[in-house]
């Protein structure tokens, strides 16, 4: 049998630690490897080149700010027009990108191009003389003199412009949350349902009898005076408030809490807005046998045999109810519009 070693270095096959050098350590440091200079170190067409490829970067997003207000101030929507919608959403959502893409990228670019590379340590130590507190300030100046930003005026400038702008969409937007004004909602407590409106199919426009639904049934319906509105951008505005569900039940399965809201049913059928109060989905499941009236979005769940209760998901209250009767013809028609507004719950509904 061989004889094994005894691990010493003069051995052959003797097991070696790495690190036993002079360090100590399990692994000797490698060190940082040879700075190799970029081009715009040793080339001034090379940095000014890379000067006016950051300081156009910048240009790009002081022009997206200004993109931004053009769709947020001059596109103004009026009337329900989508060609205007669409060319302010457009505006908005590429002013709001550029504006930061091109900060974010001018920012790196002028790091990897022109800042200085090389890699320092320094033992962090606390200031408490005054020749510590000039070292500190000394190496603020550094930094700044390394940045090469004071001699550089083209790009100091871009980036102050950029970094002044660059927020203000998001002033402009925050805007939107002052209570004080009235973006809108003043629209949403009225829709085209008025007393003598009759329900029609969609979009057929073919009127509803009352003997035309059985127990159990629900149909999606809209006004009947939806047609008289010629531009189509508008039409589909106010039809996305009107649309409502049309269902019927058993008269003895309603329970009807409030006594303004008796006579808001007609033998048993009900009708509510489709428009869900927690982000507007359209609520388009209804359950027969539970009478639950389901959003597939997030999941909010409506008894519609309850005044159309919120009993599951984060939806913030009932579906509005469309009073509903019947006229001379016997047709389904509307008593009133909606006693609340429709869609998504917001912070002025306390004075509906």
């Amino acid at each position: 049998m061989a004889e094994h070693g005894n691990g010493s270095r003069e051995e052959p096959g003797a097991v070696i630690q790495a690190g036993d050098g002079e360090s100590g350590y399990a692994i000797d440091n490698p060190g940082l490897p040879p700075h190799r200079p970029r081009l715009a170190d040793v080339d001034d067409k090379a940095a000014k080149r890379a000067e006016r490829q950051v300081s156009v970067l910048f240009l790009i997003s002081i022009i997206g700010t200004v993109i931004f207000f053009i769709g947020y101030f001059a596109v103004g929507v009026t009337g329900g027009d989508l060609h205007l919608l669409r060319l302010q959403n457009t505006l908005l959502g590429l002013g709001v990108a550029f504006a930061m893409l091109g900060i974010g990228l001018g920012v790196v670019h002028w790091a990897k191009t022109l800042m200085p590379d090389h890699e320092m340590v320094e033992d962090r130590k606390p200031l408490r003389k005054e020749k510590d507190r000039a070292e500190a300030e000394k190496i603020v100046t550094d930094v700044l003199d390394e940045s090469q930003i004071k001699r550089r005026p083209l790009l100091r400038n871009t980036l102050i412009g950029a970094a002044l702008l660059a927020p203000l969409p998001a002033v402009a937007v925050l805007r939107d949350l002052d209570r004080s004004e009235d973006f809108g909602v003043e629209r949403m407590r009225h829709s085209l349902w008025d007393e003598g409106v009759r329900l029609v199919r969609d979009p057929t426009g073919t009127p509803i009898l009352a003997s035309d639904l059985t127990n159990g049934s629900a149909m999606h319906v809209i006004p009947e005076n939806l047609r008289d509105i010629s531009s189509h951008g508008e039409r589909l505005a106010e039809k996305a408030k009107a649309v409502v569900l049309l269902m019927r039940m058993s008269p003895d399965e309603f329970q009807v809490t409030s006594a303004d809201r008796e006579d808001w049913t007609y033998d048993g059928i009900i009708a509510c807005s489709k428009v869900c109060t927690h982000v507007g989905c359209p609520v388009a499941l209804y359950e027969r046998h539970t009478h639950h009236l389901l959003c597939p979005c997030h999941q909010s769940t409506f008894d519609a045999s309850e005044e159309f209760k919120v009993i599951f998901g984060p939806a913030g209250r009932p579906l509005p109810q469309l009073p509903i009767t019947v006229d001379s013809e016997g047709y389904l028609i509307a008593r009133s519009d909606f006693h609340e507004p429709v869609g998504p719950t917001y912070w002025e509904r306390g004075n509906a």
